[in-house]
This record gives C-alpha cells, structure tokens and sequence, in this order.
C-alpha cells in the first residue's frame, strides 16, 4: 500500500541527499589527498567534520523543535548544494584550496545535522502510526543503497574524470533534495502539526535550552554514559576514515576508482550488522553486544593495519563497519524508556 504522496517526497529527497553523502564520503578525503601530501591535513578533514557534528548537535535539535521542518530541510539542503556549487566552480577555475575545503567541510556538517533532524522528525507527521517501521524501512534501505553501496563507486569513478566533476555533483544533488522538499504537504507548516515549540524568546532561550538539555543528560546514570560512550565511539571511528584515502593509495596501491569499490564492499558489514544485532543481543544481551562490537571492531581494525592485499582490506573494512551497526541498536535500546520529563 502507498505510504502517501507526502512520504514519497520526503523519501525522494533523502534519496538525492544519501547519493550526494556517498560522493562526499569518497570526493572529499580524495581532493583533500590531492591538495596536500601531508597526512596531518589529510586526517583533521574528518576529525573537524565529526566535531562539527558533536558540538552542534544539541544546539540543532532545539533549533529543530521550535522551526517549521519543512522549510528547516529545504533551506539547509538548497544551502548545502549552492555551497558546494561555489567550492566546485573555484576548484574548477584554480582557487581551490584546503583552508576553503575545511571551511566548506563544516559547514556541510552543520547543515547535514540540521537535515538529518528535521527529515527523521518529519516521518510521523506523514505517515500512520501503523506504517512508521514500513516507512522507516524504505528511508533505511534507500540510505544503505544510495550512501554505501552506490555513492563511493560513483564518487571514485567521477573523480578520475576531474576533481571537481563529484563536487558539482553533489551540489546539484543537494540542491535538488531542497526544492523536492519544498513539495511537502502545506499542511506541515502550522508549528502545532509540525511539533514546533514557540521560543520563549530570542537567541538567548535557544542555548539555554541546550545547555539545559546538557545538564539533564549529564544528571540522567544510564543515558549519559550511553551517550559519552556513543560520542567517544563515534568520534573513534572516523578516525581512521580520515586516512583511509592514504592507506588505500600507499599501502593497497588503488585508485580512485578503486578506493570507491572497496568502500563500496566493505558496506556489506553494515548491513549483516543490521541483521544479526537483534540475534546477538537475544543471546549475550545489551552491554555485552554493546562490549563485544566495541571489541570487534579494534581487532578488524587492528587486522586492517598490517594488510597490503585490497580484498582482504575490504573485508576487514567490512567487520570494522559492521561494529558500529550492533553498538547503536544496543545503544537505542537502552535509552528507549527515558525517564519522564526527558524530552
């Protein structure tokens, strides 16, 4: 049955958003590797992103609560394209250069949190109570298709044409999620419907709202230690994403196009994690599914290090990315009772 024409807007412009994520995912470390031979660089391109995404995240979600999310979605994503757009077209014409693609780097991370929030925060609002796992499901599966399976390939195989032909892509595929989502239902824009909270007043409430929501996290045992641990883990592993452009071309000896299949491949592990958490966690339950992905995924990373063979890269990279997979359903379990008041 048809999840409505409201969701399969919001369906198609996450669809064009997860291609443009997975040409960034290889675009990105590539053209940094291009601009600079120092590892350093290389590395700090992935670490400002996720800590870009750390520090805004409780400040995003309140701006996520009190704005109409709609309009939220469309205008960072239509941002993030004429953003990208502009980087392209200096690349394109030689004013490139690492300081502007740091720069351009954060602020895609800021305007990813902004949509990310606002799409997931949308669902309810346009489905039934009854269809939300159905619709969840489609958003998810079209994530893995579009982000890991078919973005890296794409991005590697563009940027072997030129380093600027996976940036234009992007924005135009960013700025076309916004204008798809322009053409969500009117009816979505009353803040009651929406779930929109009125600011109480000006700037000032909305860092006090995270500062609060901080404070509650930081005093709440079970659901601050689950996020401390999430944020480490999270933080942890990028890391190594962040020289994996140099490892694939002086240790695996790929190109660009190569670095894309093995991220590609390697997406396999995301999905068997998807698919065998629930298993796991019946026998061995949450913590120690929580300890053992923890665990896991040190070892194939550990694996990973001391291999120069690209297959076996990929499969290593495989059991690396399938960790993450299990520690966030464990994760989502615990926190899914919060206490009352929480929000």
């Amino acid at each position: 049955m048809s999840l409505g024409r409201g969701f399969r807007v919001l369906w198609s412009a996450n669809a064009a958003s997860n291609l443009a994520d997975g040409l960034a995912f290889v675009s990105m470390p590539l053209l940094a590797a291009s601009l600079t031979d120092d590892p350093r660089w290389v590395a700090g391109l992935a670490t400002v992103y996720a800590l870009v995404r750390l520090l805004v995240a409780l400040p995003i979600g309140v701006w996520v609560d009190r704005t109409d999310r709609p309009t939220l979605l469309a205008f960072a994503n239509i941002l993030r394209g004429c953003t990208v757009l502009a980087f392209a077209l200096c690349l394109q014409f030689g004013a490139g250069s690492l300081l502007l693609l740091y720069i351009v780097f954060a602020l895609i991370g800021t305007l990813e949190s902004a949509a990310d929030n606002a799409s997931m925060s949308l669902v309810p609002a346009l489905v039934r109570d009854r269809d939300l796992d159905r619709a969840n499901g489609r958003i998810s599966a079209t994530q893995i298709i579009a982000d890991e399976f078919a973005g890296p390939p794409l991005g590697g195989l563009l940027f072997a044409l030129a380093a600027a032909v996976p940036i234009f892509a992007m924005g135009g595929l960013w700025t076309a999620a916004g204008f798809l989502a322009l053409a969500l239902p009117k009816r979505l824009t009353g803040a009651a419907i929406a779930g929109v909270t009125e600011p109480k007043s000006g700037r000032a409430t909305l860092w006090a709202e995270a500062a609060a929501g901080a404070r509650w996290l930081g005093g709440n045992r079970v659901v601050g230690a689950l996020a401390l641990i999430g944020a480490l883990a999270s933080v942890g592993y990028m890391l190594p994403f962040s020289i994996l452009v140099l490892f694939a071309q002086q240790q695996l000896d790929v190109d660009s196009a190569g670095y894309g299949v093995i991220l590609a491949a390697s997406a396999f592990g995301g999905l068997a994690g998807s698919f065998a958490a629930p298993r796991i966690r019946s026998k061995i339950g949450y913590r120690w599914t929580i300890a053992a992905s923890l665990l896991t995924g040190a070892v194939s990373l550990l694996a990973l290090s001391a291999t120069n063979n690209g297959v076996v890269a990929a499969l290593l990279l495989a059991a690396y990315i399938l960790h993450p997979s299990c520690r966030h359903l464990g994760n989502l379990r615990n926190i899914a009772s919060p206490a009352p008041g929480a929000g």
